[in-house]
């Protein structure tokens, strides 16, 4: 890189707001446009929406700035190597130059791929790809929603090939599919289907495009739009080899958006075998009942009415004498329950004498032990005045009452 001449005199004398201006003047005039290469570092979003954020290699770092209303693709990220568009200029209150970001993408795409593999192991751990909340397609749909751009070459083949196999209703929210708007129009389309409730299966569609064109459709907040949408969604995004992170979030992912269109409706021609097959098997179906029906029915042998009654006279006959016998059986039982009753009388009466004798003699012999038939042999009980009997001489009481066997005599 050539050395450039000297800007100014080295005798000249400037204020401190001069020479700001000054150098202000030839960075912005030097560098009007310029591209750089990257990885960013230290990214801040104001409250007034405006981004900064630090370029860097390994041996140097710019500053930048990304102007609230400026189109960014894709979320910005620590690590995420970029090639970004600006100019340069300086800041004159700090004394350091930055960069003005007018257009930024990303560098390459091994660092596409390592920050999509980094978002998809974030949303599948959120459980936003769980096969559990798979959703299956309505047999035969009344109406399709499809978010797509209207002019793009995905929504005319998703059209005619609906009309050449099962024309149905179209309802077409158009969004951008590419830029900086692309992922929040996409996610607006699912939200608003879902909220109107007014189709039965949703087709996201873009055609094909480098990945970089691709990236609105691995965006969060289209992610998780397919993830919640109630009505089952069809990622149709991009070719066979192309996987957008919509397409784990979807019901069905189709290879191509025509292919979402097979997918979502059958052909009239299939449905016209599978009425004829269904007509087949259900007439042969019916053709072999009606032939079982017909044996056996050839089977039954039509007995003499005559017959019949008697058979039936017959049955009455051995129900009778079965009644019988279970009739007398229970009456027997009952004969016999009947005798245990009455031998039970029996012997309570029995047990009742013994048990009143014994009575007696207990209440003879109670008799015999009291000591009024001692006293009737002449003794006495002397008591004391507190009515206890005085048994000693030795206990020093005095005699209040003598009991004999005809009277107590009191001495007091």
């Amino acid at each position: 890189m050539q050395k450039p001449e000297p800007f100014v005199q080295s005798d000249n004398i400037f204020s401190v707001s001069d020479a700001s201006a000054l150098l202000k003047t030839v960075v912005e005039t030097a560098f009007p446009r310029i591209k750089i290469r990257g990885e960013l570092s230290q990214i801040t979003r104001a409250t007034s929406g405006h981004v900064y954020m630090t370029i860097k290699d390994t041996n140097a770092a710019i500053s930048l700035i990304i102007w609230r209303g400026t189109p960014i693709p894709f979320k910005l990220e620590d690590g995420l190597e970029v090639i970004i568009t600006g100019r340069f200029t300086t800041y004159p209150a700090r004394s350091n130059y930055q960069i003005i970001v007018s257009d930024i993408e990303m560098a390459g795409i091994g660092a596409i791929l390592k920050m999509l593999e980094e978002r998809k192991q974030k949303l599948a751990a959120e459980g936003l790809f769980d096969a559990s909340k798979k959703k299956s397609l309505p047999r035969f749909p009344e109406t399709i929603g499809v978010v797509t751009s209207p002019t793009g070459a995905a929504f005319q083949d998703i059209q005619n090939r609906l009309r050449e196999r099962f024309p149905v209703k179209i309802l077409l929210y158009p969004a951008t599919v590419q830029g900086a708007t692309a992922a929040k129009e996409v996610a607006a389309g699912i939200e608003y289907f879902n909220r109107e409730k007014n189709v039965d299966v949703i087709i996201v569609a873009r055609g094909g495009g480098a990945l970089e064109d691709l990236l609105p459709f691995s965006e969060e907040i289209v992610v998780r739009a397919a993830a919640a949408s109630k009505i089952p969604l069809i990622s149709g995004v991009g070719h066979e080899p192309d996987w957008m992170l919509i397409d784990f979030a979807a019901d069905v992912r189709a290879p191509t958006p025509t292919g979402a269109a097979e997918m979502v409706v059958p052909t009239k021609l299939s449905l016209v075998q599978e009425l004829e097959n269904l007509h087949h098997r259900l007439s042969s179906s019916f053709t072999t009942r009606l032939g079982n029906a017909k044996s056996r029915l050839d089977s039954v042998a039509i007995k003499n009415p005559k017959q019949f009654v008697m058979e039936q006279a017959q049955r009455i006959d051995d129900l009778t004498r079965t009644l019988n016998i279970i009739i007398t059986g229970k009456m027997e039982a009952a004969k016999q329950k009947m005798n245990l009753f009455d031998n039970f009388k029996n012997t309570f009466k029995t047990k009742l004498s013994i048990l009143n004798q014994s009575m007696i003699h207990l209440d003879q012999m109670l008799n015999s032990l009291s000591y009024k038939n001692v006293l009737q042999r002449g003794y006495a009980i002397v008591r004391d005045r507190d009515n206890k009997i005085i048994s000693k001489k030795a206990e020093n009481k005095v005699p209040e009452t003598i009991e004999f066997a005809d009277g107590i005599l009191r001495l007091n």
